[in-house]
């Protein structure tokens, strides 16, 4: 059996070793991985459809619909379209370097997702129902065939690919204005006694599946808070029949399309040196004026139209969620833009020197969020869930990057990988990698 050991030109694809890492990229995906908390806190600290909307829970006060303004303009969907794009970057990367060692590429590309997928299943269903690690896995086998495909193409098909989700929820935004009022009448008539027919009882249900993510009662808030306050069976129970199915209508019906187009944009981006910090400090500041100048204005607006049109569902589908989807990777390319600025400048070296250790450690980090966080939150930990104001998750957010930022490096300085990329890469390769530094 060929090892993941054998020197380069050897035949054989091997792990990236330090020397040979693009500490651009760890820097981006360091960033990455922490500015995704604090879009995920509330969704470890609340019922989802807090998420979206900050009347539902977390606090109505000034200070804390101020906090979800902040964080919906510059941090919601921004830091994962960067890590999408970093996904991407990186299979043209590992075909790189795989192939200018004449080494043997798909088989271990394969195999590294087959052990993502698996383990962000597990992540899903026994831990966390935000699991992201699952559609990484499936969504990149999908567009390893694009590899080798010119930048221009590829992005012009990732940004045609991301217009999907805007369709079918344009699509889909009529058949639920539709069973807004077909349901409102059907319960009017079953609190009035009179008895449903099949199809009428059918419908009803339908709705009543679909309504906790699109238009939540007060009782399927207080079903969401009994559960993750109750014991860890309890957890499992309620969280198993959401992650199915949200593997099963989500994939299709938005994941598929947002994060497949993003990774398109990725490779485009690693091959035209933007994601690798090759390009020149003046093209890195006209990114960054682009991406911020059309994209911050367009992140503001859906801001302010989210709560002019109070949060409705159907305003949401159909148009609401337009802005930020589209301006939230240009926002993302001003972030990388601006990173890309600070680093050739030579400033914040040592924060930026943490940044790239938890850039190299995000597998790691990204699963320690949920075990930490879990843990603070659900019931079979401090029972913290819907208890917390938003503006106070944000503490939580703080700490947890503080301490990741000082546990990285240090981490780094004695061993190879982190704990999660040590399992994955030694499945992955089909052989034990080498731990402890020497």
């Amino acid at each position: 059996m060929n090892t993941a050991a054998e020197s380069p030109g050897a035949g054989v694809a091997s792990p990236v070793s330090g020397g040979e890492r693009l500490e651009s990229l760890d820097l981006f995906r360091g960033v990455a991985v922490l500015g995704i908390l604090v879009m995920n806190i509330y969704a470890f600290a609340m019922p989802f459809p807090a998420y979206m909307n900050p009347y539902q829970m977390g606090g109505t006060e000034p200070w804390n619909l101020g906090t979800w303004v902040a964080t919906h303009i510059v941090f919601d969907q921004k830091f994962m379209s960067i890590f999408s794009m970093l996904f991407g970057a990186g299979i043209v990367l590992m075909m790189n370097r795989a192939e200018a060692r004449g080494a043997r590429f798909g088989g271990v590309f394969f195999r590294r997702q087959f052990w993502l997928l698996l383990i962000g299943a597990l992540h899903a269903y026994l831990l966390w129902v935000g699991d992201i690690l699952f559609y990484y896995a499936l969504i990149g086998m999908l567009v390893y065939p694009f590899r080798r495909v010119a930048p221009r193409k590829l992005i012009v098909t990732g940004a045609a690919v991301m217009l999907v989700p805007l369709l079918l929820n344009y699509a889909t935004s009529f058949y639920v204005e539709e069973m807004l009022v077909e349901a409102a009448e059907l319960e009017a008539l079953e609190a009035e006694g009179v008895e449903l027919d099949d199809q009428q009882r059918s419908t009803l249900e339908q709705w009543q599946a679909s309504r906790p993510f699109l238009a939540p009662t007060e009782e399927d808030v207080a079903r969401d808070l009994a559960a993750y306050r109750g014991s860890y069976a309890d957890i499992l129970e309620y969280r198993v029949p959401n992650v199915l199915s949200m593997h099963l209508q989500a994939t299709p019906f938005f994941m598929l399309w947002r994060i497949g187009g993003l990774m398109l944009i990725g490779m485009a981006l690693m091959k035209l040196g933007i994601l690798s910090g090759e390009r020149s400090a003046g093209f890195y500041r006209r990114l960054a004026m682009v991406g911020y100048g059309v994209g911050l204005p367009l992140t503001i607006l859906s801001a302010v139209s989210f709560f002019s049109n109070g949060f409705d569902p159907v305003y949401t589908m159909r148009i609401g969620n337009a802005p930020n989807y589209v301006g939230s990777v240009l926002v993302a390319l001003g972030h990388i833009a601006a990173l890309a600025l600070l680093a050739k400048a030579g400033v914040l070296t040592g924060l930026f020197t943490r940044l790239r250790a938890v850039g190299r450690t995000a597998f790691s980090n990204y699963l320690m969020h949920s075990l930490v966080m879990t843990s603070l939150f659900y019931g079979y930990g401090l029972g913290l869930y819907g208890q917390v104001p938003r503006l106070w998750q944000m503490l939580f957010v703080i700490v947890m990057l503080a301490l990741q930022l000082v546990l990285s490096p240090w981490w780094l300085s004695k061993f190879r990988f982190g704990p999660a990329e040590y399992v994955w890469r030694s499945l992955s390769y089909w052989d034990r990698q080498p731990m402890r530094r020497t």
